[in-house]
């Protein structure tokens, strides 16, 4: 009579626990619901009953209990994927941990798409929070990514003659830059030497590159409206050996000769395209880009890379995999991140939808920190130093002279991260930049694929969205994942993945039947 019935598939023994101590009652799933799931999961549900039986208890034992609810519906459901039970079927009293249609935002394809929708839906520009992508199996998309790529090379050059424009000039080494607060110095910035291999290049490249920029930058403003505004054939570009001179500067430490007058138009140019262009500021001068295999996740098949003709060439591959064309994404990377003792991170924040319409989003005021396990080098594109997944990270041992305030497990509490923040005088980032940072991008996201996803009253939903921060500790969004891993793979993560499914069921149980019940560390941040 109360509806006190759940059935949860999965490995969630805390939701389970919970959710008896509120007197709740579990119907185990039917063996087809179990089909495609976890092989265990059933057999550790089985053994939990027979042992609740032994232990015995007052009243009806729990075992005996959730036979006797075996013909009834349960009227709280959670698993960890929603094809198991069909959301367009829910009756209106049931209650599921899942939306239909959310793919438009918790895959790499569907974030990639709607985001370009947002202005559309909202004032937020989705380039000053998500790095920009594209896919490779649209014919229009590719042609778009190797303009992309073309034109962040030759700003890349502009970039390079700054830096490297008195060495050339005056024929010395520039001195290392110091390195400021206390966690920075052990793997600075990479920067390419000066003194390369062979002469410098003809400045004709340089002059290749500005004259590249400048077309762009009128496109940028207007000039060219009632042109093409391709620059693919570009007047007098030979990309092919543009790209080719591009990659000697770049990735083998060529020298590039650089007048004075030269150096100014690039100063100036870079000085005005920065204006218009709000990634820029990560974008660094390696020109380096991130191919994901659109169908796989914890971060299988990623590939950093420097050069145009390896993307094309893998995303295009027919080997044993036969990858498809269309299941490959590109993202420009972020070659400035901010780093921790010289050592990259992400952060997997926590966020809840209990209602798509009116908007209802609550905020968890706690995340964790994933390390990578080697130091960050542009120079070496390998998983260990660039993709922060646990699951990848797990198969590597840490680097030689790991820093000893660095966790050996590679994880942190977002308290943790606070507090180095502290240590190097950024103390107030967090609070000022990086959170309202990940909120607004949250928030965005969401309004720019609210009418896609199909809602259920009372029904809900935990996602995990992965954010790394720039320099400046802006925020930049990766990617937002259903169903988030709840299993602790560290003793930040067994205390933080239990809390949040804690607050979670006191948000859409306690709180829904009662306003004035705790929400935990969730914070409310939208309500239209």
């Amino acid at each position: 009579q109360e509806k006190k019935i759940f059935t949860v598939q999965g490995p969630y023994p805390v939701i389970r626990s919970l959710l008896r101590a509120r007197g709740w009652v579990e119907k185990l799933l039917p063996r087809e619901s179990r089909a495609g799931s976890q092989p265990e999961q059933h057999h550790s549900s089985q053994k939990q009953l027979e042992e609740e039986e032994e232990e015995g208890g007052d009243g009806i034992r729990k075992g005996e209990a959730s036979r006797l609810v075996k013909n009834q519906v349960p009227y709280f459901i959670w698993t960890n994927r929603c094809s198991t039970f069909s959301c367009q079927r829910l009756q209106r009293d049931q209650v599921m941990n899942h939306y239909a249609r959310v793919a438009a935002f918790t895959t790499k394809v569907g974030l990639c798409l709607n985001l370009r929708n947002l202005p559309w839906f909202d004032q937020a520009d989705p380039n000053t929070f998500f790095p920009r992508c594209y896919r490779l199996g649209d014919v229009d998309d590719q042609e778009s990514f190797i303009e992309d790529f073309r034109l962040t090379a030759a700003r890349s050059l502009l970039h390079m003659a700054l830096e490297r424009a008195e060495d050339v000039l005056v024929g010395t080494e520039q001195p290392q830059k110091p390195v400021e607060g206390a966690g920075a110095a052990s793997v600075p910035h990479p920067t390419l030497s000066s003194a390369g291999p062979g002469p410098p290049l003809h400045s004709q490249l340089l002059e290749e590159a500005l004259q590249i920029c400048k077309q762009h930058l009128g496109s940028l403003v207007h000039e060219d409206i009632d042109t093409d505004p391709s620059l693919l054939h570009a007047t007098g570009i030979n990309w092919d050996r543009f790209l080719q001179d591009y990659y000697r500067v770049a990735h083998e430490g060529a020298k590039l000769a650089v007048t004075g007058e030269q150096q100014e138009r690039c100063r100036a140019l870079l000085q005005c395209l920065a204006e218009h262009l709000s990634q820029m500021a990560m974008e660094g001068d390696h020109n380096i880009w991130i191919l994901k295999p659109g169908a796989k996740s914890r971060g299988r098949g990623i590939v950093c890379t420097g050069q145009l003709e390896e993307v094309l060439q893998l995303a295009g591959c027919c080997g044993a995999r036969r990858a498809r064309l269309s299941e490959w994404m590109v993202q420009k990377y972020v070659e400035r991140p901010l780093l921790i003792f010289g050592t990259k991170f992400d952060l997997r924040q926590w966020f809840l939808v209990t209602d798509w319409n009116p908007l209802t989003v609550w905020f968890y005021r706690e995340s964790y920190v994933r390390f990578c396990s080697q130091p960050f080098s542009l120079r070496q594109l390998d998983p260990m130093r660039h993709l922060c997944n646990v699951s990848i990270q797990k198969q590597y041992k840490l680097a030689q002279g790991w820093h000893p305030q660095l966790p050996r497990d590679r994880i942190w509490s977002s308290r943790q991260l606070q507090a180095y923040l502290a240590q190097i005088g950024r103390a107030d980032a967090w609070h000022q930049v990086m959170v309202p940072g990940m909120k607004a991008a949250v928030l965005a996201t969401l309004h720019s694929t609210q009418d896609l996803v199909e809602p259920h009253e009372g029904s809900f939903e935990l996602y995990g969205a992965d954010f790394i921060f720039g320099e400046d500790c802006q925020p930049w969004l990766l990617e937002i994942n259903a169903s988030p891993t709840m299993a602790p793979s560290s003793a930040v993560t067994r205390r933080l993945c239990a809390n949040v499914q804690r607050d979670t069921l006191c948000v859409v149980i306690d709180h829904r039947n009662d306003s004035s019940c705790s929400t935990g560390a969730f914070e409310l941040i939208c309500k239209e």
